[in-house]
């Protein structure tokens, strides 16, 4: 039958990309806090620090026998930076989760992973204005705009009733999954490509930079006035000042 699993990085800095130890693919339904649009027929997820994923794996692909599978990691990574870029091998994947899968001895699984499931909400307020942030290590600190985090320190005034779009980017050898609060954005673009149809496609509320990319969203400020931050979830950047604070403002 079909189960549905709820993924979630959890650790200070891995980043994973996870598969199923025979390859067999799956469908992605959602991500973070929300349904995709439209399911997403995967093999693999890449998580950076705090993403989550939904994925439902229908198991009567399989033989009719006991058969004992692995979700297993193969993002290689070595430090603290973030993953190489490279795969590895199935064989020398760690195993995160063993499956043990028996054949059925119920009622027959009828449960069907729609063709659509939430559509993408409107981009309906006005936008007041474009803000860039670049997430980056400053004299061996880790900054936003080149500044450590002040919680006296508003770095952005944001009208309750507008919307904004931010310009995300990274450089150096480091990644970043930056988390916002409050409100979750709609990512407009990742590495200047479209998103649609992909599991960017809905709403967010990380977004990891690898090393040199770009993301631009479009955010609402709807309805809470406060302060709010936004920062890197790699739990070393955030616990030493990667961080701003962003207020929404009547």
């Amino acid at each position: 039958r079909k189960y549905r699993f709820r993924l979630l990085d959890g650790g200070p800095s891995r980043f994973y990309s996870l598969w199923l130890s025979n390859g067999m693919p799956f469908q992605h339904i959602a991500n973070d806090g929300n349904m995709l649009p439209a399911p997403i027929t995967a093999q693999s997820v890449q998580l950076g620090v705090a993403e989550r994923a939904d994925i439902v794996v229908d198991f009567s692909q399989l033989p009719a026998s006991t058969t004992e599978l692995y979700i297993i990691n193969r993002a290689e990574q070595v430090d603290g930076r973030g993953p190489t870029g490279n795969l590895l091998p199935m064989s020398q994947a760690p195993k995160l989760l063993k499956l043990v899968i028996r054949p059925s001895t119920g009622a027959p699984d009828n449960s069907r992973v729609p063709t659509s499931l939430r559509p993408k909400p409107a981009m309906d307020l006005p936008v007041a204005r474009t803000r860039d942030w670049h997430f980056d290590r400053t004299n061996g600190m880790w900054t936003v705009n080149g500044k450590l985090f002040d919680h006296n320190r508003c770095d952005a005034e944001c009208k309750q009733g507008t919307a904004e779009i931010w310009n995300f980017s990274t450089a150096g050898g480091w990644a970043h999954p930056v988390h916002l609060h409050c409100e979750e954005p709609l990512v407009l673009s990742y590495n200047e490509k479209p998103v649609a149809g992909t599991v960017l496609g809905g709403r967010k509320d990380v977004f990891t930079l690898y090393p040199g990319d770009t993301m631009s969203v479009y955010i609402k400020f709807r309805d809470w006035l406060g302060r709010y931050p936004m920062h890197c979830h790699n739990t070393v950047h955030e616990d030493h000042a990667m961080m701003v604070r962003w207020d929404i403002v009547p």
